[in-house]
């Protein structure tokens, strides 16, 4: 039998130049519209380790890293010879009515992390981690009451959306899943008040923020884990972009001396290749979800525990082991957020830096001056939030770096780069900032046309 010779480099080389015309023609029409827009349609041909190259050639600093998923760069490889090594292996993968081996190792390795935990469940993503802790936290207390905090993000499938608190994602797809109540971050006597029902089955929180770099008050997560413990709720850290090493800890629960009931994975954890979501739990919670053998497959998913997932993970905790990732995130994120503060006296725009490790926001505020503040009022009241893009942008095309406001209608730009950047790069992030934000803070300038242009596009879009 004749079997076809694909070679998708090839291919991808063939049709690149059509990649704007196909997402628009068959996928997402609109992001291509946002993309050409602020100018990031570069192009992208290569990922190496922290670095992005476009179609001239050019290298950019990724301070995205994918929404995290990149802890490690792009196409390590020691990642890339396990999934090679599983491929060439023949291994007996997803039989289903059998265990799978890697499965096992992956999650013995997990556990030793959290030596306080006991059961793994894995999932396809973290969104999928998040639907699972619903289930597990509902059917092992006996309550549906689920809390969660303002400005938090656990995902876009129904359950994990219904806890996200973003109305730029809720809009239009309720009702959500009932019985979720609210509560503002860091604040104790809310949550006390809800959990004091004695109806919650689970608090789900990020440690730190993603939609922000929100950071919790030194007192808030031990407390809310001591609240939960007194009214029989199971306290759930959503780590899917704060675990893995990103804070400067394995997890970020570690800089407060927290042990949760249950703990979310993901991202990171795929090596940037193969979506992965895992579920650690105590032994008491999981054993009431698969307490009888007709429940075995209860809860499930048909490609969670796949050999490549799994092979990826196992990989991706070899290598934070190995290069010392970890602690490299704890030392260059000190190093950076010490740098990025102390340019915060000489600029009015420039508000506050935050994080810990290497997740980092840097926000910006209103200015004093009334030069200023009279562009920062015509550029807020077209789009909450639109200033932030007259830093990103010019960090993009002038600077080569790719960066991301933290959320809808945010001051806030975070950083979330590979865990591997070195000396180098963060002196080459600490200078272009500076520039930037020095040139925003020139009345007029490019920076502000930019801002104009932004704010005519906006009137267009709505007339």
């Amino acid at each position: 039998m004749h079997q076809p010779n694909l070679d998708l480099a090839e291919m991808f080389a063939a049709r690149e130049a059509q990649r704007s015309s196909m997402h628009t023609r068959h996928l997402n029409e609109q992001l291509v519209r946002v993309l050409k827009t602020i100018g990031y349609d570069v192009g992208f041909q290569k990922g190496t380790g922290q670095y992005l190259y476009d179609r001239d050639g050019a290298r950019y600093l990724d301070l995205l890293s994918g929404f995290g998923v990149f802890a490690l760069g792009r196409n390590h490889p020691v990642v890339r010879k396990a999934l090679q090594s599983v491929l060439d292996a023949d291994l007996p993968n997803l039989v289903q009515l059998d265990v799978s081996t890697l499965a096992g190792i992956l999650a013995e390795r997990l556990l030793e992390q959290m030596p306080y935990l006991d059961k793994v469940f894995f999932a396809n993503s973290g969104a999928e981690s998040v639907e699972a802790a619903i289930k597990f936290a509902r059917g092992a207390t006996g309550r549906h009451g689920i809390v969660n905090c303002d400005h938090s993000y656990h995902g876009l499938t129904y359950g994990a959306l219904s806890l996200t608190d973003d109305q730029n994602f809720q809009g239009g797809f309720g009702p959500l899943l009932p019985g979720v109540t609210t509560i503002p971050f860091n604040d104790l006597e809310a949550l006390e008040k809800v959990l004091s029902t004695r109806e919650i089955a689970a608090f789900i929180v990020e440690p730190i923020q993603g939609k922000g770099v929100n950071m919790p008050t030194d007192e808030f997560l031990p407390a809310a884990a001591a609240l939960c413990k007194r009214y029989g709720t199971l306290f759930v850290a959503d780590e899917i972009q704060t675990g893995m090493g990103r804070t400067g800890r394995f997890l970020a629960v570690e800089h407060w001396n927290v042990e949760p009931d249950m703990v979310l994975l993901s991202k990171a954890l795929s090596g940037g290749h193969v979506p992965v979501g895992a579920v650690l739990t105590r032994k008491s919670i999981f054993d009431k979800i698969f307490n009888r053998m007709d429940r075995a497959v209860v809860h499930g998913s048909t490609f969670a525990k796949n050999d490549l997932a799994m092979a990826a993970g196992i990989a991706t905790l070899e290598v934070l082991k190995a290069e010392k990732l970890v602690e490299a995130a704890a030392k260059r994120g000190a190093e950076l957020r010490l740098a990025l503060t102390r340019m915060v006296p000489g600029y009015e725009l420039l508000k506050e830096v935050r994080g810990k490790g290497l997740m980092i926001g840097v926000e910006f505020g209103p200015p004093k001056s009334l030069r200023l503040k009279a562009s920062w009022t015509m550029l807020e009241t077209a789009n909450k939030g639109l200033f932030v893009q007259l830093i990103t942008v010019p960090l993009f095309k002038d600077h080569k770096i790719l960066t991301q406001v933290a959320g809808h209608g945010l001051h806030t730009i975070k950083l979330l780069p590979p865990l591997t950047i070195t000396e180098d790069d963060c002196a080459w992030i600490e200078r272009s900032f500076d520039q930037v934000i020095a040139d925003s803070h020139k009345v007029p300038g490019a920076i502000w046309s930019l801002g104009k242009t932004l704010v005519d596009n906006a009137v267009r879009k709505s007339a």
